[in-house]
């Protein structure tokens, strides 16, 4: 059976009203009603946004199935989204053309390029563009373009191309005796061919791949790195072949072979150790993506086949042994186990399962076997979803690169200025005698300096490590524009149940007032039967504990944070909170006392009706969260401003906010009106964060600066939210805020030190200090500077791996 997503009545899909599509899901409905408002709310919010009367968890819900091939969806109307793996980028420069060529395709709404992982994400319409068009746009660019594969991104971040090792190990080899002939046996004429014979493959063998991005950035009309590279290296080479070439036989000449070879090396090998560097920076992903066991064990007509985790359908029945990893997504059919479940929720306990309770793939199960029922496979698991929000996140950019890439614009262009400028100036005013040399290398020294690599690397390097760790430890972040906004978080918003509270509340008490007691929690429980508020879930888990018989609604709504209201057995019975009672026209003034005991023990009131008159009253307690003091207390000392926001009664809310040590409580707010709450904490000037376990909490978390969902389990895409905690402990959401904090700095610094590096290189290669300090910069040594500086800027990022 599977469930309406909007009414919650289950549907046997074979006798289904309707049925409508949302990328290669099937929802099931009732009625024609329920499905035409489905898809209004699909048309209005996206594809992947819940209706406005959805519960959250129903929306990935998919009914079993015992078809062995799933039919194919229909075309989603909107947007698509494409990955392209991008070669030939080597600077910020390219990034810029890149995103530059992908954005004048006609129909693309977005495209974002990726130094560090070699990518580009482009959202598109698809009746306007195609995959095609996107790759041929980045090759008229001068780049090549593919597209991406699963793990394709991770095979290229391997620096495993041979031949790229080839050339750099034969560069290292003729580099040597060309060092040692220029610096050792100047004066020895023979010396001078035997460098221009060494250095000759260097530079235009093992450095090609520098003069053929060159030419193809002066067919394209433009300069990049590998421009500056070209040039300089050139101009040093052609320079010592004229001067060997023209020279009177037996004459010493000053020649700069070794300048030539010496810097196509180090370049090379800056590239080398850039590329590992990278590499690591991704090994998060990589990682996540290992967890995904190959095979899985499916029972099929009494008997255990083992089959490739592709061909597992929703509905297969798979068994687990004792220490292998969950292959799907799904529900335990039989059995149990203790789950570790840290490489996605970053708890290290591992956690009980039954019969009924939900299993991830990709976690580990550590004792008794099992029989589980396939709910997701394929790209639908949690961890798939983890890997596709992180590699999202890795591929966005942080505000704050906007600055860098309209500097790298005009960067390079006027880099070849300043450069020709400080030859022109040495040439004309240089000392007597060495006029020519301090020209050639103060050329040379500007051009290979200047390469804005550094500045490239910056920001992305820092996002790829800072999610990526993020995602180790449970944590999901959207991106570097969330970053940015955590760096300015001045209020965190908490809500109660589910994220203060353990969100598994039970009944401590029951008043009727007009019947039995049996009948009153039985009524209650049936109007409940068909909500997951755990409010609801605890009241029909006491009725069924004690053996009641619970009807099923003949009719069932469902206010957001407030009530249901239902028909049961030809009785109109409501049931929610105090609030909501009196504001569906039930006098509630004759147990107005009892709510307020309730209330002042700490515990929630909730009101039942039956025709039009209150029925009882009910007292139901939620534990504290053991961390949540601690928590708090964490947060305050990091400068934020702890508030409570609850649907709940206030004085059970003041109770539960002073156990916890907070002081700030907004209770008795409706979804609605915790949005509306943080709005005017915005209109006064308040950077709000909001957390939340996204039942109910859509609004407010979407209202928020940043959306904290917590206790996400297997459904980590919550579009309300920025960051999305996999586990349900509060300390994941301090750890969160924590590392938004760290990754934002380390971006700060990468930026800093690119900016400074080429403010301060730049001058001291033109020779500016020369005049006054005798300071000038060879290029050899401007060409391992340059290297540096890109290496160092994501070895700066990688120490965000060991962020605790």
């Amino acid at each position: 059976m599977a469930l309406d997503p909007v009414c919650g009545m289950e549907v046997d899909p074979e006798s289904a009203a309707a049925s409508s599509w949302v990328g290669a899901q099937v929802f099931y409905f009732c009625s024609d009603s329920c499905k035409r408002r489905f898809d209004a709310s699909q048309s209005r919010s996206g594809l992947s946004n819940s209706p406005a009367n959805t519960r959250p968890l129903d929306l990935l819900e998919m009914a079993p199935s015992s078809r062995r091939q799933p039919p194919e969806p229909p075309h989603a109307a909107g947007t698509a989204t494409a990955t392209l793996n991008i070669g030939g980028m080597h600077c910020a420069s390219c990034v810029g053309r890149v995103e530059k060529a992908l954005s004048g395709v006609p129909g693309v709404v977005r495209a974002a390029v990726d130094l560090t992982t070699r990518s580009a994400s482009v959202t598109y319409d698809p009746s306007a563009a195609s995959p095609e068009d996107l790759a041929a746009a980045v090759r008229n660019a001068g780049y090549e373009a593919s597209p991406a594969t699963a793990d394709s991104s991770l095979e290229r971040d391997d620096s495993a191309d041979a031949a790229f090792w080839f050339r750099l190990i034969a560069a290292i080899l003729l580099t040597l005796p060309v060092f040692v002939l220029e610096m050792f046996f100047m004066g020895w004429a023979p010396g001078r061919w035997l460098s221009l014979g060494f250095s000759a493959p260097v530079v235009f063998w093992a450095g090609w791949e520098f003069h053929r991005g060159a030419i193809a950035s002066v067919r394209r009309r433009s300069a990049d790195m590998n421009t500056l590279i070209s040039v300089g290296t050139l101009t040093a080479f052609l320079y010592s072949f004229g001067v060997l070439l023209l020279s009177p036989a037996g004459h010493a000449v000053h020649t700069y072979f070794e300048t030539a070879a010496v810097i196509t090396t180090v370049i090379l090998l800056g590239r080398a150790l850039e590329a590992r560097a990278r590499g690591r920076a991704s090994q998060a992903v990589r990682a996540l993506m290992d967890l995904q066991p190959q095979t899985a064990c499916l029972i099929r007509d009494g008997g255990e086949v083992r089959i490739p985790v592709e061909r597992v359908f929703p509905g297969d029945i798979l068994l687990v042994r004792p220490g292998e990893r969950i292959p799907v997504d799904g529900v335990i059919v039989s059995g149990s186990s203790a789950i570790d479940e840290s490489l996605l929720t970053g708890e290290a306990i591992p956690v009980e399962r039954g019969e009924g309770d939900t299993v991830l793939g990709g976690t580990v199960n550590c004792q008794g076997a099992f029989t589980m029922r396939a709910t997701r496979v394929g790209s639908e698991t949690a961890l798939q979803q983890i890997v596709r929000l992180v590699r999202e996140a890795q591929a966005g950019k942080a505000p704050v690169q906007r600055l860098a890439d309209r500097v790298s614009a005009v960067f390079v262009p006027a880099v070849i200025g300043v450069a020709i400028l400080s030859a022109l100036v040495w040439y004309v005013f240089g000392p007597a005698g060495s006029r020519d040399v301090m020209a050639l290398t103060s050329f040379v020294s500007v051009l290979i300096i200047a390469c804005p690599c550094a500045l490239g690397l910056a920001t992305p390097a820092a996002i790829i490590v800072g999610v990526g760790r993020g995602a180790e430890r449970g944590v999901l972040i959207k991106g570097g524009e969330v970053l940015e906004r955590c760096g300015r978080i001045t209020t965190v918003v908490l809500d109660k149940t589910g994220t203060l509270t353990t969100g598994k509340p039970q009944v401590a008490e029951i008043h009727p007032v007009a019947g039995g007691r049996d009948h009153l929690l039985r009524l209650a429980a049936a109007a409940e039967k068909r909500s997951e508020h755990p409010l609801a879930v605890a009241i029909v888990e006491t009725a069924a504990s004690e053996g009641l018989s619970i009807p099923d609604p003949e009719e069932f709504r469902s206010v957001a944070g407030s009530g249901v209201l239902a028909r049961v057995e030809e009785r109109e019975v409501l049931v929610g909170s105090p609030a909501f009672i009196a504001a569906s026209g039930i006098a509630v003034q004759d147990v107005r006392n009892r709510v307020d005991a309730v209330a002042a023990g700490g515990r929630t009131p909730i009101l039942a009706a039956i025709d039009g008159r209150v029925a009882g009253v009910f007292g139901l307690s939620d534990s504290l969260r053991p961390e949540a003091p601690a928590a708090v207390r964490s947060l305050k000392a990091m400068g934020f401003r702890v508030l409570l926001a609850t649907g709940d009664n206030r004085l059970a809310a003041e109770s539960i906010a002073a156990e916890a040590g907070i002081k700030g409580v907004f209770a008795e707010a409706s979804p609605a009106g915790k949005a509306e709450w943080i709005r005017d904490l915005q209109g006064r000037g308040e950077v709000v964060a909001m957390a939340g376990d996204g039942v109910n909490d859509a609004p407010a978390l979407a209202q928020a600066d940043v959306g904290i969902a917590i206790g996400a389990g297997a459904d980590v895409a919550k579009e309300a939210s920025d960051i999305t905690l996999v586990g349900a402990s509060l300390d994941g959401l301090v750890y969160a805020l924590r590392l938004a904090r760290a990754t934002l700095r380390v971006i700060k610094q990468n930026l800093f030190f690119a900016f400074i590096y080429n403010t301060a290189a730049i001058p001291l290669a033109a020779g500016v200090f020369y005049p006054f300090t005798g300071w000038k910069l060879d290029p050899m040594v401007a060409a391992l500077a340059m290297a540096a500086s890109s290496v160092s800027v994501v070895t700066n990022s990688l120490r965000l791996r060991r962020f605790r």
